[in-house]
């Protein structure tokens, strides 16, 4: 049975234009005037897409965004917007839409688009006549740990988001789980059976990122000695999630732009574009907005990519989460190990809740791996099996504190200039030491110091 698609405008004209574009897939429609009509086609009918103008004779296609996204959660909704309405694009997508389009509609546009709607898993219909009911339930088990009120907000987000095709921006000091977030994301519904592919924008070279993203063919440049998928490419079907977004040089974010603009890429050497089905995530340590701010990054770019901006509260900001944060990172050291799970007394837990983890989980992990390394078989770890600096730490809020001594606030500023590097290079303590100006040797030495080093 061929899937139906309902068409909102009060514009006979665009809706017939939609009408004969969908027939030509293969499609089925069904069209309303305004907003009213939509609802009441709604509850009487099921649809496998909807296609809603943006203003409506008795409403506004935000309205009806709301009200599927309460109704009928299994039912994507895009909307067309007019031209340069980025605004109101962005708000239907935070109240839960698929996509948009601006008009003049491109027919290219609108058709990828409606492919890529109706590629998203829905339940089974049920065979009676369709009612009013909540939102679908994730039965898989989420991977953002901790029971806070922040993680909790956070992962009522991501589950909102995942069903969407809108890019999104995470934004979280480093360590805290940006990556984690991303995949999370691509976990939800729709776009789990496909590809994630992560890439580090700070650790490419700026003269191979093109090649890098977007391919080239064989002789396209010296050294191209044969065809090369680019990564947009690899993630076809999936989602791409770009780390450290603004450390992209300007002329990339021109191309990156016009990427995710068209959902088209053109490898080098190409002499035409082939579309992309790629879900974009980015991520950063401070806000595109500020970056932007500054001139480092264009606005544009920024629009398009901050759609949807989640951020990530630091460890230190979430204290209440880390007996939880530690029971799981014990048992997941244990099992790549093939030990049973490490306990922590209860002054080692207490030592943990006072400490200010500028390198946020990373660090708590790290910490926590030297400690089981050090400790003997079967021992609980104490206090000082943590080896953690001597800090002190005024409150739970962002404030770090101040360090007991001279000595300990360098060793704190250094501890967060090497965390934040080895972050930046995914934990390639090569590229890490390139990055900090010193020698292999020399950034082992202040791992070690700072009781960093878990590969003793």
């Amino acid at each position: 049975m061929s899937q139906r698609v309902l068409i909102v405008d009060d514009e006979p004209d665009i809706r017939a234009t939609v009408e004969i574009l969908l027939g030509r897939m293969g499609l089925q429609t069904g069209a309303a005037e305004g907003l009213n009509s939509a609802l009441f086609t709604l509850q009487q009918e099921s649809f496998d897409l909807v296609l809603s103008d943006m203003r409506l004779r008795d409403g506004t296609g935000l309205e009806l965004v709301q009200w599927i996204s309460q109704h009928r959660a299994d039912t994507p909704v895009a909307v067309i917007t007019a031209f340069g309405s980025t605004k109101e694009a962005v708000r239907a997508l935070k109240a839960g839409a698929f996509d948009y389009v601006e008009k003049p509609v491109d027919t290219a546009l609108l058709r990828r688009l409606v492919n890529e709607a109706l590629k998203l898993e829905k339940p089974a219909p049920s065979k009676s006549a369709p009612a009013a009911s909540q939102p679908p339930k994730d039965s898989r088990q989420s991977t953002i740990i901790g029971d806070s009120a922040p993680m909790v907000r956070l992962r009522e987000t991501i589950n909102k988001v995942a069903r969407s095709h809108a890019p999104v921006f995470v934004c979280g000091e480093s360590g805290t789980g940006k990556e984690l977030v991303a995949r999370e994301i691509h976990a939800n519904r729709p776009r789990a059976k496909g590809p994630f592919i992560p890439v580090n924008c700070g650790a490419i070279a700026a003269e191979l990122f093109e090649s890098e993203l977007f391919g080239h063919l064989k002789g396209s440049f010296s050294g191209a000695h044969a065809d090369r998928e680019g990564l947009f490419a690899a993630a076809h079907g999936g989602t791409l999630f770009l780390d450290e977004v603004i450390d992209l040089p300007m002329p990339m974010q021109v191309k990156l732009l016009r990427a995710v603009q068209e959902r088209a890429i053109r490898p080098v050497g190409a002499n035409r574009e082939h579309s992309v089905d790629v879900r974009i995530v980015s991520a950063a340590q401070k806000p595109l907005a500020e970056a932007a701010a500054e001139g480092c990054f264009r606005d544009d770019l920024y629009f398009r990519l901050n759609v949807i901006e989640l951020t990530l509260p630091p460890l230190r900001e979430r204290v209440e989460d880390i007996p939880q944060l530690c029971a799981h990172l014990l048992e997941r050291i244990a099992t790549r190990h093939g030990n049973p799970p490490t306990e922590l007394t209860r002054s080692a837990m207490r030592k943990l809740a006072g400490h200010p983890f500028p390198g946020n989980i990373r660090e708590l992990e790290n910490l926590l791996e030297r400690a089981c390394a050090l400790s003997s078989p079967g021992e609980a770890v104490d206090a000082e099996d943590l080896h953690l600096p001597l800090l002190n730490r005024s409150s739970n809020t962002a404030s770090l504190g101040e360090a007991d001594s001279i000595d300990d606030a360098l060793a704190s500023a250094e501890r967060s200039r090497i965390l934040e590097a080895l972050e930046a290079t995914r934990w390639n303590r090569t590229r890490a030491a390139e990055r900090l100006g010193i020698s292999f040797r020399s950034l082992r030495y202040r791992l070690k110091k700072l009781g960093l080093d878990s590969s003793d």
